[in-house]
């Protein structure tokens, strides 16, 4: 089995953790190969097997690959999307965050969870994909997104009106600060913390969810993933923001963006001790009073 890592750069508190993760790999005599800029970071921190090569780009990757681990938190495991795109590489992430709905695995369980992986006791999580789509053709070949696409206004300028269509019937004009277009993975992202809707992963549809509307008669609303979506936008500024998870770009205000949904799936690993109800009750504290006496 050929194992690839991905991390961004953290504090030291966690280099133990990263350690046991390769060494772990290295007692299941796995092939492993690291993220190029991931590697100049750790490689005199830790203890590194000899054999480690790097990769530097989605080519490499897709070429020498048969599992994506990543470590770090959700953003983390967000970023490898840009790595894998469409080849459907399974990915796994170890969580070195707080929340963790993607990098499920705690960092406690790293020995575990490397034998599980390795013995095949796992199933796939495919995750349905975002697709913009525009004239200027933003984000190049990254033009997806696992999470959510947002338009939103930039931090000095005034309240956006979003004209939004579906299929081209018109939807609503949304007098907000922006909109969050979510996933079923990304409806417990940022569209949550706006009072959106948890959608189930194999749930077939979006989300569409006003950041701060001026009207409170306006709620999220869930259409169908087979959809088109349409926005045209209207403001005082000339600029605004779009965003595909953590990648953002300043667009012009002419620019008209189409969402709808992309042409592959994400693999995530689920291990078979997991569960996404049960994930869901641990990261949101169901069940458990919380309140001071």
């Amino acid at each position: 089995m050929k194992i690839a890592i991905y991390g961004r750069e953290f504090n030291d508190s966690v280099l133990p953790f990263v350690q046991e993760v390769f060494d772990a790999l290295t007692e299941h005599h796995i092939t492993i190969l690291v993220y190029q800029k991931f590697n100049h970071f750790i490689k005199k921190k830790i203890t590194l097997p000899e054999t480690v090569t790097v990769f530097a780009n989605h080519q490499e990757l897709v070429d020498h690959a048969d599992v994506l681990l990543s470590l770090g938190g959700d953003g983390t495991m967000l970023d490898t999307l840009s790595l894998i795109r469409n080849s459907e590489i399974p990915v796994i992430g170890i969580n070195f965050g707080r929340l963790g709905f993607l990098a499920s695995i705690n960092k406690n369980e790293i020995r575990k969870a490397i034998e599980a992986l390795v013995k095949g006791e796992y199933s796939l999580d495919k995750r349905i994909v975002l697709n913009l789509e525009s004239k200027s053709e933003l984000f190049g070949q990254e033009n997806f997104a696992l999470n959510d696409i947002t338009i939103h206004r930039r931090d000095n300028s005034a309240m956006m009106i979003i004209h939004a269509y579906m299929n081209g019937e018109f939807i609503n004009s949304y007098w907000a600060d922006g909109l969050i277009i979510a996933t079923p993975t990304g409806s417990t992202a940022y569209s949550l913390s706006c009072g959106g809707p948890i959608i189930l992963p194999n749930a077939q549809n979006f989300v569409i969810t006003p950041i701060a509307p001026h009207n409170l008669n306006v709620r999220p609303i869930i259409v169908p993933d087979d959809v088109s979506l349409t926005f045209e936008i209207e403001a005082r500024s000339t600029k605004f923001l779009v965003s595909c998870d953590s990648r953002t770009e300043t667009v012009d205000r002419s620019v008209k963006v189409t969402v709808n949904k992309a042409n592959f799936y994400v693999n995530l690993i689920r291990l078979n001790n997991e569960s996404y109800l049960t994930t869901l009750r641990n990261k949101l504290l169901w069940g458990i009073d919380t309140r001071n006496y």
